[in-house]
């Protein structure tokens, strides 16, 4: 069976599409409830890695810490309050980072950042003897050897992923203060009052920002829909089944997949349980690769063929003389003889739900058809014949069948596109 196609779904076609453009090295297993599996490979976790260091980089800075003051005792001066204030790190450098997956966390480490930062200063002093002194100005920071770790927890619940900060913590291993004007000891006191507290400032500042952007992102996860609809009566069922599970070198997660009406009709207790299957590529390294069980193809087949939307008319083919009887007049005399000139069109109905059946090396089906040819007689649709079919439809996982196969899919899940269809 052929199909001229309008593609009016993308969202469908790309999801049936990653299942032949996205190999996976990895062993997948889907447990009961889980028909769709995605496994993010080392490649895959440094790219996303990369992707939040840059992001949550960009959201700190510019990131303000919480002012400083001390007083401190200097020889031949006496005692001097010190305060710093407007102290922004405006920038950071990072050498590098990496990450870690292991049950149950995962661990994402950055070192060897550097971050530079401004700062204004003031200072005082005097006695009852000589009248009181100040002096304010500004000073540069640079921090050296900046180490970030964090580890989180990713768990189910109520099929939905919840992000759980572990632990998170920082470490300064050292800074330089550049101090613009100010006398000359100004420098050594404010280095040895303020080295310490400007450390733990940075330390503090940044590793409650790193705990407020994963409650973010716990947020994101929380909001992610659990259903999302592909069209006016069928939605796919996008919830977790189950907690990520983390290996080695990848993270490996299952939603359940399933199509269902949009009414709620769920289609769970129409399918096996207990599927298992292994694919395996040669080609390089993949950063997420994502396995569809047959039954995500069968649900959708389901939905739509309860919903009495698997049957259409086509009345407009590109050879015209086909749908008139005139076309027929030396192949079935008769019908021109009582219906001379008239129309006719064509009715396809499926007449069961289409069977989707997918292996290691194949993807296929069996599509059951009624096409009943009816002749247009004034405003009368007259039945003349009715012909029973079925299509089988294989070998569409190669390379060079793409275009059949998403020709397959619009045919199930979206028939009021496909323009012509012959047999």
């Amino acid at each position: 069976m052929g199909c001229f196609i309008k593609f009016s779904s993308p969202a469908i076609l790309f999801m049936f599409l990653s299942l032949l453009l996205i190999p996976t090295s990895a062993h997948v297993q889907v447990n009961e409830g889980g028909y769709i599996s995605a496994v993010i490979s080392k490649k895959g976790l440094d790219f996303f890695k990369n992707y939040l260091i840059n992001k949550a980089t960009s959201s700190i800075i510019p990131l303000e810490l919480p002012d400083i003051e001390k007083s401190k005792k200097i020889p031949l001066i006496g005692k001097v309050h010190m305060a710093l204030s407007n102290i922004i790190i405006y920038s950071v450098e990072i050498d590098s980072s990496y990450v870690e997956t292991g049950d149950p966390d995962l661990l994402l480490a950055v070192s060897g950042a550097t971050a530079d930062c401004g700062m204004n200063w003031e200072y005082s002093y005097g006695s009852w003897l000589l009248p009181t002194i100040s002096d304010s100005g500004a000073a540069t920071v640079l921090v050296e050897g900046l180490e970030v770790g964090l580890t989180v927890s990713l768990k189910e619940q109520g099929g939905i992923v919840k992000v759980i900060l572990v632990d998170c913590g920082s470490h300064v291993r050292d800074i330089s203060i550049k101090v613009d004007g100010g006398a000359s000891w100004l420098y050594q006191a404010l280095f040895e009052a303020f080295e310490g507290k400007i450390k733990s400032a940075v330390e503090s500042a940044v590793t409650k920002k790193i705990s407020e952007l994963i409650t973010k992102l716990d947020s994101i996860f929380q909001s992610l829909p659990k259903q999302i609809p592909v069209s006016d009566i069928a939605s796919m069922n996008t919830s977790f089944v189950r907690s990520p599970v983390l290996s080695d070198s990848s993270v490996e997660v299952e939603i359940n997949g399933l199509f269902t009406a949009i009414s709620g009709t769920s289609m769970l207790n129409y399918y096996h349980k207990g599927f298992e299957s292994s694919a395996s590529c040669s080609s390089p390294a993949k950063m997420i690769g994502i396995q569809l069980n047959e039954n995500v193809f069968s649900s959708g087949a389901l939905v739509y063929f309860n919903a009495n939307r698997l049957h259409w008319i086509i009345d407009d083919i590109p050879e015209k003389s086909v749908l008139n009887t005139s076309g027929w007049r030396h192949i079935i005399p008769q019908l021109y003889t009582q219906y001379p000139n008239d129309g006719m069109n064509l009715y396809i109905a499926v007449t069961s739900p289409p069977k989707i059946h997918v292996s290691e090396h194949d993807i296929g089906g069996t599509i059951d058809l009624d096409m009943t040819i009816n002749v247009l007689d004034s405003s009368e649709v007259i039945p003349v014949a009715c012909i029973s079919l079925v299509s089988l439809i294989e070998n569409l996982s190669a390379a060079h069948n793409i275009q059949p196969f998403t020709n397959f899919i619009h045919f199930l899940f979206d028939p009021l596109t496909c323009v012509y269809c012959a047999s």
